[in-house]
């Protein structure tokens, strides 16, 4: 089925001056990056751009473990902008068309394993600044760490900004569901990443043991699913997951569930049903006939494979089995109002509840959809319904888990921004992924030709970036002239981020009960035994 991520918000580079060339050394062979200064802050940063973190996943390392990169002797260009990892681009120009936004898109290839790392000008090597690694969204089928300019971050919280890379779609997710090819091969790169990581990042000035991850969407999704992991354990130290965690309807599958698509997909590209024959065959396909099976299949969710994922991630939050680090989970107040398509939404409905009784559908109408005559009523109605669905009661789950072991904070955006009033239609409010342009600084500058932000715009995206660069230095994202962010626990407090920041209390509690018992209990008396179920 298709994701419902399948949207990622681009970025537009660059937002700096170029100054001049600087030199870096990595354990794999010196680098040169471009110093450039940051308009309007008076600031500037050190971008270095394409640097290797692995080996090419090419050839007979297809549907395998990334390996270590290797190393170079003369001094590597790291002045231009990596290949995205291959994608159907026809889906992000479509994107940017309906977006209104005017973008180049770098090339797009299979040797895709690089990160880019942005650093305040004056970090000094072992400085020990705080380090922020972003993961890109794009529903694991899109996106690339370019489409995210990170200097107005770096340069103006004094930190150190990496955006990596992934595997996608069929190369980053499939998996045979047994020893030949388990699967998660994205994954483990953002593993492989965060281990360059820790062995290079003090040469740029970053303290590898203040290590933020942080994403939005499926980056978020990424984020949720390392502290869950034991292969990602003591590589991160916060966490950020914006929009996206590790229980998110449809993104992942046991074992069993993915045997099956596998062995469909073996039968009729391969014409073999044995895992090790089909692994050959499609190691053998062009990158054109991969792209083709991606746009047929679409996203490939993540496995429970027993290594990253040891078993299903409501079970591991559940039993407490996690990687206990301080975090901030969130959720947009419309994030089904525009940018997730009603295809999309229909689709999860379909494959997630296809073949429930008739009652239990009767249910979530009844709790949902009033009767109403108008179409615009029956619209929000519906909107809500599936992001508290798709968004908001995973959120509010994965941060009840986490908060009795670990610090949680919890926010909700709220922010239409006015810079989209032309191109979003007028009910639509702070959709899925608007709030990663206040978070990267966007606002602080003419953003295309779609318009400049207002004052107040400009100023709650300060405060935001002060909000997520103090969490990163401190594991508490309070600070100076702030409005106090209290923890997410039983009283259920959390930041409502918008013009006027203020706090609320218990976030769709009516909801969170139709949800968690309601819904489940019927569901229950509905399915078989041995059954799984989840909402």
């Amino acid at each position: 089925a298709q994701s419902f991520f399948n949207h990622v918000w681009l970025l537009v580079i660059p937002f700096g001056v170029f100054l001049a060339k600087i030199l870096e050394t990595t354990e794999s062979g010196q680098i040169q990056g471009t110093q450039i200064s940051v308009k309007e802050i008076d600031k500037a940063v050190n971008v270095f751009l394409g640097i290797p973190f692995a080996k090419p996943p090419v050839g007979a390392l297809r549907f395998s473990p990334p390996q270590p990169p290797d190393s170079w002797s003369n001094v590597r260009d790291a002045t231009s902008h990596p290949s995205m990892c291959l994608q159907d681009v026809t889906a992000l120009l479509e994107m940017t068309r309906v977006a209104k936004v005017n973008i180049s898109i770098t090339a797009n290839s299979e040797d895709c394993l690089y990160l880019n790392i942005y650093v305040p000008v004056h970090a000094k090597e072992r400085a020990g600044l705080p380090v922020m690694v972003w993961i890109h969204a794009g529903g694991f089928i899109l996106g690339s760490a370019s489409m995210y300019d990170s200097s107005i971050l770096s340069a103006s919280q004094n930190v150190v900004v990496v955006n990596i890379q992934y595997r996608l779609g069929i190369l980053g997710f499939f998996g045979t569901g047994d020893e030949h090819a388990p699967g998660n091969w994205g994954y483990l790169d953002q593993v492989a990443a965060l281990r360059w990581v820790q062995k290079n990042i003090a040469h740029f000035g970053g303290d590898p043991g203040r290590v933020t991850v942080f994403g939005e969407s499926a980056g978020g999704t990424s984020v949720s699913s390392h502290i869950l992991s034991p292969m990602s354990k003591g590589l991160f130290h916060r966490a950020i997951m914006e929009s996206g965690v590790a229980i998110l309807p449809g993104l992942i599958t046991s074992n069993s569930e993915m045997v099956a698509t596998v062995s469909s997909l073996f039968f009729g590209l391969c014409n073999t049903s044995y895992p090790s024959l089909g692994l050959l065959c499609l190691r053998s396909k062009s990158d054109g006939e991969i792209l083709a099976i991606t746009k047929n299949f679409g996203m490939f969710p993540g496995v429970v494979d027993g290594q990253f994922l040891p078993k299903h991630p409501e079970e591991l939050l559940a039993a407490g089995e996690f990687n206990h680090v301080p975090s901030i989970i969130s959720v947009n107040n419309h994030e089904c109002g525009w940018m997730i398509p009603a295809v999309t939404i229909q689709q999860i409905v379909t494959d997630k509840y296809h073949g429930f009784p008739p009652e239990i559908m009767h249910l979530m109408m009844k709790e949902y959809l009033r009767d109403t005559e108008d179409p615009g009523e029956f619209r929000a109605q519906f909107q809500d319904m599936m992001g508290d669905l798709m968004f908001v009661i995973p959120a509010l789950k994965v941060a009840k888990y986490q908060h009795s072991d670990s610090p949680v904070y919890f926010y909700e955006f709220q922010h239409q921004p006015s810079i989209f009033k032309d191109v979003k239609p007028d009910f639509v409010k702070a959709d899925h992924g608007d709030e990663i342009h206040f978070v990267f600084g966007i606002f602080l500058f003419l953003f295309l030709d779609l318009g400049e932000a207002t004052e107040e715009e400009k100023l709650l995206s300060h405060r935001i970036m002060s909000y997520w660069a103090n969490f990163a230095r401190h594991g508490d994202p309070n600070g100076a002239d702030l409005i106090h962010w209290p923890v997410y626990d039983q009283k259920e407090e959390y930041l409502q981020l918008n013009l006027q920041l203020s706090v609320g209390k218990s976030l769709r509690k009516d909801k969170w009960k139709f949800w968690t018992k309601t819904l489940p209990e019927k569901m229950k008396q509905s399915q078989p035994e041995n059954a799984r179920v989840e909402l």
